[in-house]
Formats: C-alpha cells, sequence, structure tokens
C-alpha cells in the first residue's frame, strides 16, 4: 500500500457528500458549520486593488521568488516582530501557498522515514495526513479536559525518532488558546531534546486576549527550536488565492526552499500582493473582523444553557470553533450523517479529529462557527437541542 493509500480521505470532502442525497426545504436551510474559511470575498478596497494588479502590473503573472516576495516577507518579519517583542527579519521569513503548505514544508526539513511528531489530540487533519503521506508516525497526545496538552505527559512520549511537536494556537478543532506558559513550558521541553516546536498560528488574529499571546520571539536563540506558521487566508478572506507564511532559521528555510520550489516554485503572486496590501491598509478593517468573531464566541457561550439542558457538554472555544461533547448514544460520524438529514445542520464529528477507534472522538462534535452571525447560532442551538436520537 502507498503512503497515501494509508490516509484518510479528506474529511471537508466526505462531509460535503452527506449534503447529496439531502433536501433543505427554503423555510429551513441548511446551516453549514463543518469549514473555518470565510465564504464572503475580500473587502471592496482589497478586490479593487488586486483588479488594479491583474490589469496593469505584468509581474502578477509571472514566477517570483520561491521564498517569497521580498516586500511581504520585510513587512510580515516587521509586523510580527513589533507585535511579539522579538527580533524577525525578513530571512527568517518564507511565503507559502497556504499555511497547509508551511506545515509540509517545514515537516520536510525536520523528518525522515520512520520518524516521529508528536501531535495533540484532537488534531488538526490536514497534519495527520500529511505525516502519514511523508512515512512520518503520528504521536498522540491526549488534551485534559480543557483540551490542554500537557508537556510533561509530551515528555514521557519522546524518543529517539522523535523531531518535533506541533501546537495549534488558538486550537483547530478547540478553539482553546494556549496559555503563554504552556507555550513556554512546550518550547522549553522541545530545546532540551533538540527538536522543534512548530506553532501554527493561523487564527492568531482573533485572538480574545489583547498583547502577544506568546513571548517565544523575545529569546534571542528562538529560531534554534521555533517555527511559526501563519495563513493569511483568515485574515484577509484570502482562501482561494493560497498565502500562509514560515518563520524560522534561515538555514531551515534554506531547506525548505528546495521543498517549495519542487512543489509549487512560489506562492501565487496576486495572493502575495494582495497580502502585502491587506498588512498596509487593513489594520483597521481585520480590527472589526475580530471583534465580529469574539462576538460570535460570545453568542456560542450565552446560548450554552440550552443546549446544556439537553445534555450538550461545550469542551472548548475560541477563533473560528466551538468544539462539543454530545449526549447521544450513537458514534458522532454517524450522529453527524443524521444531523444533515434530520435537522440541517452539517458539522464535523470528532472521529475526524482523533485516531481511529478513540472513544472520545465518538462523542465530540465541531462547530465553525465563523460564518454564522449572532442570528444564525440562535438558529443553530434550536435545531441541536430539538434533535433527538
Amino acid at each position: 500500500m502507498t503512503r497515501t493509500a494509508n490516509t484518510f480521505a479528506p474529511p471537508v470532502m466526505e462531509a460535503r457528500r452527506w449534503l447529496e442525497a439531502a433536501e433543505f426545504p427554503p423555510d429551513r436551510p441548511l446551516i453549514n458549520v463543518s469549514q473555518a474559511a470565510p465564504v464572503d470575498p475580500p473587502p471592496a478596497g482589497l478586490r479593487d486593488e488586486m483588479a488594479r494588479l491583474v490589469q496593469e502590473d505584468p509581474t502578477t503573472h509571472l514566477y517570483g521568488p520561491v521564498l517569497g516576495l521580498p516586500d511581504l516577507r520585510a513587512e510580515l518579519a516587521q509586523q510580527f516582530g513589533a507585535a511579539y517583542g522579538g527580533r524577525i527579519g525578513m530571512e527568517n521569513v518564507a511565503i507559502t501557498a497556504g499555511c497547509n503548505q508551511a506545515f509540509c514544508a517545514a515537516i520536510a526539513t525536520l523528518t525522515g522515514e520512520g520518524d516521529e511528531v508528536i501531535l495533540p489530540v484532537p488534531w488538526y487533519f490536514n497534519h495527520k495526513m500529511w505525516l502519514d503521506m511523508a512515512g512520518v508516525t503520528a504521536v498522540p497526545l491526549p488534551c485534559d479536559a480543557e483540551l490542554l496538552p500537557d508537556p510533561d505527559h509530551a515528555a514521557t512520549l519522546i524518543t529517539p525518532r522523535t523531531r518535533a511537536i506541533v501546537l495549534v494556537t488558538p486550537n483547530n478543532p478547540g478553539g482553546v488558546e494556549y496559555p503563554a506558559d504552556l507555550v513556554a513550558g512546550f518550547a522549553s521541553l522541545a530545546r532540551r531534546h533538540g527538536l522543534a516546536l512548530i506553532v501554527d498560528e493561523t487564527y492568531r488574529d482573533f485572538h480574545s486576549r489583547s498583547g502577544a499571546p506568546h513571548d517565544l520571539f523575545t529569546d534571542p536563540d528562538w529560531s534554534d527550536t521555533l517555527i511559526q506558521l501563519y495563513s493569511f487566508s483568515k485574515s484577509y478572506r484570502l482562501t482561494g488565492h493560497r498565502v500562509g507564511a514560515m518563520i524560522a532559521h534561515p538555514d531551515r528555510l534554506a531547506q525548505a526552499e528546495k521543498f517549495l520550489d519542487t512543489v509549487a516554485i512560489c506562492a501565487p503572486q496576486l495572493g502575495q500582493r494582495a497580502a502585502l496590501w491587506g498588512m498596509r491598509n487593513l489594520g483597521q478593517w481585520l480590527a472589526g473582523e475580530r471583534a465580529e468573531i469574539l462576538d460570535r464566541r460570545a453568542a456560542i457561550e450565552e446560548g450554552l444553557p440550552q443546549l446544556m439542558e439537553r445534555g450538550w457538554h461545550l469542551m472548548g472555544v475560541g477563533a473560528y470553533f466551538a468544539y462539543f461533547q454530545h449526549p447521544f448514544d450513537i458514534a458522532s460520524d454517524r450522529l453527524a450523517q443524521r444531523l444533515v438529514q434530520e435537522a440541517g445542520v452539517l458539522a464535523l464529528p470528532g472521529t475526524m479529529f482523533m485516531p481511529e477507534g478513540d472513544a472520545g472522538g465518538a462523542r465530540q462534535m465541531r462547530i465553525a462557527f465563523a460564518n454564522v452571525d449572532r442570528e444564525g447560532i440562535a438558529r443553530l442551538y434550536d435545531r441541536l437541542a430539538g434533535f433527538t436520537a
């Protein structure tokens, strides 16, 4: 069996197939809380700039530097250095075709056949899929009842084949924001064992706390251990234009360049230029987007008693996600399909975020609420509370 055949099918695509046999009357349309991707287009000013680039800038249509546009790398370095209070240079930044590609590139620089990477569970399924396809063993790190991983527990999982520990904060799928001291604990653990700490901060712009979410960049030697991943897709609604970033030691980026050049040559030029314009011009707009997401998070929490009365339990919430334990005596993958047919709700089951056969995953559901406003969240809760198995 090939390594690609050895992993599972894309979960979001599988969930979409559940819709093929379903019908949704006009007075009860589908509530889709399955995917964490903005459905609205970029703001008008950004679309205007993108149209101008397509018409007036010939270089938009050409290959660019493998590690990304120098101006975008420099802008990201400057803004992130200021935000985190650390020294980040342009030489520490690579631009990738989305954050998933940044993860793949990082793993390619770290691992060989049969190596191991520690992933807290519930995990982001694309991380697990890539490790499978790269011939790398994903070592599950169970989280506690609040969906927080424990560095001491992680230490017991380290073997001579371990190459990295991966954290996603704010978390996908759990939504939880890892406390700064917890992230620092993992950085210390990784450094003691000569491992890389990969911190995927795709949703950093929707963090609920003010200030930097961690202080890892304040360490002058941060690049010996830390690899930070970022996505422009959620911040500027550029999902279709595939722009992400990896921040790491220049020597690691030199290795990543081999991977990036082979896979895509460069990230899409239009998306990179759009991201640069967004960073320079959309700070206030992005603050408004963050405020809206935080309000939707508040709506998730405020409406919770309605679901608690029916036996649902909120395990974690933040950024784009709420992660629930459901009350029914059926596995979550079967429940998710029934919710489509009987409640008009498309959500992802916990089985998609857990090792195969994990009993916890069978009791869990992920709700991606970023595309559902307060009124939509109220309708979602009504349907979930009204569902019986």
